[in-house]
Formats: structure tokens, sequence, C-alpha cells
């Protein structure tokens, strides 16, 4: 793996960053509701909402870039919950899998939203942070699991994976609405239709890849080890599986009540070899800057 991403870098390094714009890559996962309640008919339409819903994902597939990857996620209450696996397209796969879709069981939608997250962290870190990462959540009703998206909602905001979530045909909006990137209800099909079209519309706007393609260019001229250790570094932050601390960062501090002292933070085994990590990265990235804008003086001159 290390001497096929050093051959890879040299190779981008030699082209001075061109091509930089095939390497990125936008990466959605759907989470989508597929519990019983998605097989009533939405109102005022003679057509059930996991049915208009899958007439809108399968709608809009068919107009997304090649360099937007697709994972669909579906709780219904079989398997592992991937319809379709987030990775490089088979659209005619994605079409058959997406038409397959029944609905049943109920809905844990925090379970599904770290296993989504999870693997868009994935992605991430096998891209090098390269790309745009977002969670699109589809769904008709509360979760029955509220501790974990309480727990997981603000952790996936964090790592600084978009999220966006509608509401399908409900009747008042989604827990959600006011604390993730976007929020759109979506009453019949044509709304939902909308919503669905609305968020792949922006998506790889945020992250145009502008800000990466030019991190890419400043490279140019760099040894390929410190190269390859500068985009090591600044991609593997914040990669964990969500719920899980970075490495390097102490447990927060228990609070100390009046009839009982605080007890001592536990610390973890490997803290000094996290925390030397964290700082050889925080070092690393100094580095990066700082060459970085050397580079950017010596243009200016020529």
């Amino acid at each position: 793996m290390r001497k096929t991403l050093m051959a890879w870098l040299a190779a981008f390094l030699l082209a001075g960053g061109a091509g930089a714009q095939e390497v990125y890559l936008d990466n959605v996962v759907i989470v989508l509701d597929a519990s019983g309640s998605m097989c009533n008919n939405m109102r005022g339409a003679n057509i059930q909402k996991l049915a208009a819903a899958k007439a809108a994902i399968k709608e809009v597939i068919k107009t997304i870039p090649a360099t937007t990857q697709v994972g669909l996620l579906v709780f219904n209450g079989k398997a592992d919950g991937w319809a379709y696996p987030l990775g490089p397209r088979d659209d005619e796969k994605m079409l058959s899998a997406v038409a397959s879709l029944t609905a049943d069981g109920g809905t844990p939608l925090g379970a599904y939203m770290k296993t989504g997250a999870d693997k868009l962290l994935e992605s991430r870190k096998s891209q090098y942070g390269y790309g745009s990462y977002r969670l699109l959540i589809v769904t008709d009703g509360e979760a029955s699991d509220p501790k974990l998206v309480e727990a997981y909602t603000p952790d996936i905001i964090a790592r600084g994976i978009v999220t966006d979530v509608i509401g399908v045909d409900m009747a008042s909006d989604h827990t959600l609405a006011t604390r993730v990137h976007s929020y759109r209800r979506a009453n019949d099909p044509d709304s939902l239709r909308q919503a669905i079209r609305e968020v792949f519309a922006e998506v790889g706007k945020t992250f145009d890849g502008k800000a990466s393609e030019d991190a890419f260019a400043e490279l140019a001229g760099f040894p390929t080890e410190l190269a390859l250790a500068t985009i090591s570094a600044l991609a593997s932050s914040g990669n964990q599986p969500i719920g899980e601390q970075p490495a390097g960062i102490a447990e927060p501090e228990p609070v100390k009540t009046a009839d009982q002292p605080a007890p001592a933070l536990v610390q973890h085994p490997k803290s000094a070899e996290n925390n030397s990590s964290g700082w050889n990265t925080a070092v690393i990235i100094v580095i990066f800057i700082v060459i970085a804008s050397s580079l950017r003086r010596r243009r200016r001159r020529r």
C-alpha cells in the first residue's frame, strides 16, 4: 500500500499537480427509511412513501456525475442494511437494488446514522481527505433509538460530514431539523423528488475541490517522503468511528459534586504515544504551511 501510494504521489508531483481533479470524489450515503410506516400513502397522492422515495432516488441517480460515489443504506430489519455499498458506481446494479426495496420493521435511525457516517469516514481516510462527504437521511418518522441519535449527531457534524434530512410526509418537523446542515419537508411526490435533487445539486459545491487541488499543487517540488507525510497527517485526523475519541484526546473531566470529590482522570495506556503522535502531526502541518507559503511568494516574484 505504501509503495503504491508513493508511486502515485511521485507521479502526481512530477506532473505538477495535473490530474488533481481526476482523484477528487464526492461521497454520499443515503440513509433511507424503509420501515413499516413507509408503506402508507402520501397525503393526497395514490402512492406509497417508499415508492415515491424509490422513484425520486432512481431519477436523481441517472443525472449525477461519475465522480459522485453513492452508497444506499436501508433500515428495514434485514441484513446489514447496505442495499448498495459506497464506492465506484455501477448504476445498473444500483437502480436494481433501489427497485427491489420493500418496507418492513422499525426505525433504528441512530444506529444507521453511525453505520453510514463510519463508512464515509473510511472513504475519507482511504482518499486522504480529498473529496466531499455527505450523509442524506430520508425518513418519515422519529427514531426508535433516540438516545443513539442524540449521542451520534453532534459527533457526525463535528467530523465535518455534511448532514441533510428530508422529512417525508411528517405531521411536524423531525427532531433533527434544527441540528443538521439542512432540513427539507417533502409532503408529496414532487416535493420529495425536488428535495433529493436539491441535495445532490449541492454535492461538491461546498467542497468544490479547489482548495484541495491548490493544496496538492503546492506539493509540487516537495521531497516525496515529506509530501506523503504531509498528506497522511492532514487526512488522518478525525477519521475514527463515530463515538470514539480521537487519538491523544483525554476523556472529559468528571463532574465534581459537593459531597464527593471528582475521581482522577483515567490515563490511557497509550496517551504518551498518542500525544507524541499528535505533536508530530502538528509539526508536519506547520512545516507544510510554511513551505507552501514560501512557494507562493516565490511564484509571485516570478
